[in-house]
């Protein structure tokens, strides 16, 4: 990201966009969505009702004690701006991460960062690569704002393949986005190839560190490309409070990096975007080792379950380290939705390499229970 942009500017060309949209669906609403297949773009209408939710990635267990009770104690707040909360949760998560705060950028979840940043790749003309499939909402914002998405394949094992993509960086690539774990599939990139990857292609341009589930690993092995931000490298590092925390509904993540990128990200930021109780439930929630550890206990129980079952149908899949799960669609995935849905969850269906792919959020260990036993009548 090399050109600045006023706000004034961003705000103009992000209307000319919208007004462009379908009728029915926001911008943020359609690329929040992001079909992906073309069996969920026939499908994705009829995705409403109460189901168990497997397509969304989300902590079936969270938000913890702890941040159930500090918004209740928001509430008395809730007439009040919370500018001094931000502010101070700011110096909170600077401190956590070793930073001072003019390294931190909050937002409305991670998914705002990877917004801004996909828009002001746009804007500011360029292109975006990644590994593919992988979490979409850069690349998509980049595209609705006129930028090339450079996409590389997964390595058979269905992480990234960072040798493809360092051969893959062109002159106008303004950012490399990476996501360890992957979303997706779960699966994890050794982390000093992707720290020496990182290095080195931040002597070219930007790369994008999105870490949405670090925590579902264990923590001697949450190794987080931080420290790349600290020794002064051209890294953005996304963090979320979405996942292990609990915290999807509420919206509130942040991203790390050096004082400059982050003075962009902010420029094209409008208006006050963090509420009270998310505020709130987020600095409760930071560094809860307890609930952290419950949650990656739960999962880790629960996706064993799952796996186990894929394992006796004898079907492929990524190893994944967190709580989601990608393997190939045994019938078509338009009928896998459907059915899936009939019997009340919901699932995502992905396309690649030619190939449907279903893939399953992990809920609790008696939700797997009994989806498994829901899709096995599907397919077989």
């Amino acid at each position: 990201m090399s050109t600045s942009i006023s706000r004034r500017a961003w705000f103009k060309s992000a209307l000319t966009a919208g007004a462009a949209m379908p009728l029915g669906l926001s911008l943020v609403q359609e690329l929040m969505a992001a079909p992906a297949s073309r069996a969920e773009v026939e499908f994705l209408s009829s995705l409403n009702g109460k189901l168990v939710r497997l397509g969304s990635n989300e902590n079936p267990y969270g938000p913890s004690s702890k941040a159930r009770e500090a918004i209740q104690r928001s509430i008395g707040e809730g007439n009040r701006y919370a500018f001094d909360q931000s502010q101070e949760l700011k110096e909170i998560i600077a401190a956590h991460e070793g930073v001072t705060p003019d390294h931190i950028f909050m937002a409305a979840g991670s998914g705002e960062v990877l917004a801004i940043t996909g828009m002001t790749v746009g804007l500011e003309g360029g292109s975006v690569l990644s590994a593919y499939p992988t979490f979409t909402m850069l690349m998509n914002f980049a595209q609705k704002f006129k930028a090339r998405w450079d996409k590389i394949d997964l390595d058979k094992n269905m992480a990234h393949d960072l040798e493809a993509m360092a051969a893959a960086v062109k002159p106008d690539t303004r950012i490399v986005f990476v996501v360890n774990p992957n979303n997706p599939t779960g699966t994890v990139v050794d982390h000093s190839r992707l720290k020496n990857f990182c290095i080195e292609m931040a002597k070219k341009t930007t790369v994008f560190a999105d870490e949405a589930y670090l925590e579902f690993l264990e923590p001697a092995q949450q190794q987080s490309m931080v420290e790349l931000v600290k020794q002064g490298h051209n890294v953005i590092v996304s963090r979320t409070f979405s996942k292990i925390y609990g915290l999807a509904g509420l919206r509130i993540g942040y991203a790390v990096a050096k004082p400059d990128l982050i003075k962009k990200l902010e420029d094209k930021q409008l208006g006050t975007i963090l509420n009270q109780a998310a505020l709130a439930a987020a600095k409760a929630s930071l560094g809860d080792q307890e609930f952290m550890s419950y949650t990656r206990k739960l999962n880790a129980e629960a996706r064993a379950y799952f796996t186990d079952y894929l394992d006796r149908k004898k079907w492929f899949y990524g190893k994944s380290f967190t709580n989601v799960v990608l393997f190939p669609a045994p019938k078509s995935g338009k009928m896998i939705l459907e059915e899936t849905m009939k019997r009340g969850y919901q699932i995502r269906v992905w396309d690649y390499q030619a190939k449907e792919w279903c893939r399953v959020s992990i809920g609790t260990l008696d939700e797997m229970k009994s989806f498994v036993k829901v899709f096995d009548e599907i397919v077989s």
